[in-house]
């Protein structure tokens, strides 16, 4: 399908024309036949790309599915995740892999491009396949045991190692377990030791935070810290960027969460179980950081760790529900709710150009010229969208923004050039 974008503004700046042809790139005249997108008032940006999505396929086919997980996806402005890997089974071989990309491919609303585990089960202790997963039609770079940390020093450094090889990078969920064990679900401090709460501490994230930037620097390789959470892992992540820049030959990268920038731990003392999250939510001053952090290149990117439960998971007293929020229909929302002052560029530049970077997906996250695949997306930046739960795509409800007014509207999305939201639905293939 070819298509004319008639009145877009790039970025939020200058307003054109942008013409799509049946190969799915930009190109520098309207093809003939084109079906036109009125895009008068919308801004228009590249594809949002999401470093942390949990598609629970296979395995929990009851609380999403690569299918429902890709349309939350599109209808939130995405044209590409990274699904990853504690799935059931793990992603841990070059086949697991290859299934969920071919499963992402069947969907084919955004690219689903697969994470790979570090270890084998996300046991912690035997590497998995890394070189062939990388080797394999998935193309895997990205590794992560996300939801455990591999907190054995030994292991981290040699998976630091082997991905160097090729460019990869290992993603860590960092929580030393010796201080916030698989209880710890409310930060530690007053708070949760009045509510009687396992406390997670802060240190515990930011220990491992430490180490893993001292582990890249000693073996020259890259390293992203997942759902930064502190103002302690905030301080760290500017030292190790500033030495990163001054050696030059290794890398640490850092995201943050949508929900981490808002919400806090004050949350919890209604014991709602739609709050309770891995790392949990912290203190405003930890938010306070953790915004200036992103509007000041700390932390590199926005993932949503969209992490669906069925509601028989996730229904329960606080302490035995399962951790996780939904947010990749809400992420843009948040962010410009949140983040008032970063320009259409900025907000580019951490939802889509640096994820697609740091993730290696040449094709995302490009500027929107000829030449170009055409991942678009087009906001309304003056819409004002009340959330409601019921009406997500995802199969689950844990939805932390219920009834919350968010700033700016996806209208619509584009995918490879193939239009996969208009005016706020999806279409159908």
């Amino acid at each position: 399908m070819s298509l004319v974008i008639k009145g877009a503004s790039l970025l939020g700046e200058e307003t054109t024309d942008l013409y799509v042809d049946d190969s799915g790139s930009f190109v520098d005249t309207a093809p003939s036949g084109a079906e036109t997108i009125d895009a008068e008032g919308l801004v228009a940006l590249p594809g949002l790309v999401d470093l942390h999505t949990h598609l629970r396929e296979p395995g929990r086919e009851d609380a999403e599915t690569i299918l429902t997980g890709s349309q939350a996806a599109a209808l939130g402005g995405y044209t590409a995740v990274l699904a990853m890997a504690n799935t059931t089974p793990v992603t841990d071989t070059a086949e697991a892999a290859t299934r969920v990309w071919e499963l992402g491919r069947e969907a084919g609303l955004v690219h689903v491009q697969p994470v790979g585990a570090v270890t084998r089960g996300l046991g912690g202790e035997e590497l998995a396949e890394l070189g062939l997963m990388h080797r394999s039609r998935a193309g895997v770079t990205v590794f992560s045991d996300d939801g455990k940390c591999v907190h054995d020093a030994r292991v981290m450094r040699r998976a630091l190692e082997y991905v160097k090889a090729f460019g990869g990078v290992v993603s860590q969920h960092s929580q030393d377990p010796t201080l916030a064990g698989p209880a710890a679900c409310c930060h530690e401090g007053e708070l949760s030791g009045r509510l009687g709460l396992p406390g997670w501490p802060g240190i515990a994230e930011e220990v491992i935070v430490a180490r893993d930037v001292m582990l890249a620097r000693h073996t020259g390789s890259r390293v992203h810290v997942a759902h930064v959470s502190t103002a302690g892992s905030v301080e760290v992540l500017r030292w190790a960027k500033a030495q990163a820049r001054q050696d030059g030959h290794w890398d640490v990268t850092a995201e943050v969460t949508p929900h981490h920038l808002l919400l806090t731990t004050d949350l919890l003392t209604g014991y709602d179980p739609t709050f309770k999250v891995n790392p949990p939510l912290r203190p405003q001053e930890d938010v306070d950081a953790l915004r200036e952090a992103l509007a000041d290149g700390t932390i590199d990117a926005v993932a949503t760790d969209h992490a669906p439960h069925a509601r028989h998971d996730k229904e329960h007293a606080f302490v035995d529900a399962a951790f996780g929020m939904l947010g990749l229909e809400t992420a843009l929302g948040v962010v410009r709710t949140v983040m008032e002052d970063l320009s259409w560029a900025d907000i580019a530049r951490v939802m889509s150009v640096t994820p697609a970077r740091i993730a290696g997906l040449g094709g995302q996250g490009r500027v929107l010229a000829p030449g170009s695949p055409a991942n678009v997306v087009l906001v309304d930046p003056e819409a004002d969208v009340t959330v409601d739960r019921d009406a997500s795509s995802s199969l689950s409800r844990n939805n932390p923004w219920h009834g919350r007014s968010l700033t700016s509207r996806v209208v619509h999305t584009v995918y490879a050039g193939r239009v996969t939201v208009r005016d706020g639905a999806l279409v159908q293939a």
